[in-house]
């Protein structure tokens, strides 16, 4: 009996936590982007060498940073400059500067605007980051790819996304290596 009791009480415990279901709609994507679990951004002040920012970016296990001057927003640094303008290359990165291989005034939204909007310039400029500023310019957060999918993941049923894959290959045969 005294099972039954405990039992109603996590169940009923768990009910109340969850809330109520979320659904997906147009109006999820029309949401500000401030409803998404946003983090931090990691900033890096000019003058910095490339160096101190892939080692802040290993540290905190980023793909990307925002590079200020003074405070205000001047560029963005993401691990695709880090294949596309480092790899290869006989640079000593702890005397080349941040602001020679950033991207220079990226584009950038605030969090009162849509998230629809953030995945549309994501889509056409063909980024995966994008800076959030406040009205003076200053970083206050990085909206990415993955926070607006769990965002929206957030919206699916427990029945969605708990089924079972449905492969369309039935082979199993693996051809290479």
């Amino acid at each position: 009996m005294d099972r039954e009791i405990v039992d109603e009480e996590i169940k009923q415990m768990y009910e109340e936590s969850e809330g109520a279901p979320k659904v997906l709609d147009e109006n999820t994507i029309k949401a500000p982007i401030r409803h998404l679990n946003l983090h931090k951004p990691i900033l890096l002040e000019e003058g910095s060498s490339v160096a101190q920012a892939l080692d802040l970016m290993k540290k905190n296990r980023i793909g990307c940073m925002l590079v200020v001057r003074n405070g205000k927003l001047t560029g963005i640094f993401t691990d695709r400059d880090v294949l596309m303008k480092i790899a290869g290359t006989s640079l000593d990165l702890s005397t080349v500067r941040i602001e020679t291989l950033m991207t220079p005034n990226p584009e950038c939204l605030q969090l009162e605007d849509m998230i629809a909007f953030a995945l549309n310039r994501m889509h056409i400029g063909g980024f995966r980051h994008i800076p959030l500023v406040d009205e003076e310019h200053k970083p206050v957060g990085i909206v990415s790819v993955k926070d607006i999918v769990d965002y929206l993941v957030e919206h699916f049923s427990a029945e969605v996304l708990n089924l079972p894959p449905n492969p369309v290959r039935t082979t199993t045969e693996r051809e290479g290596a």
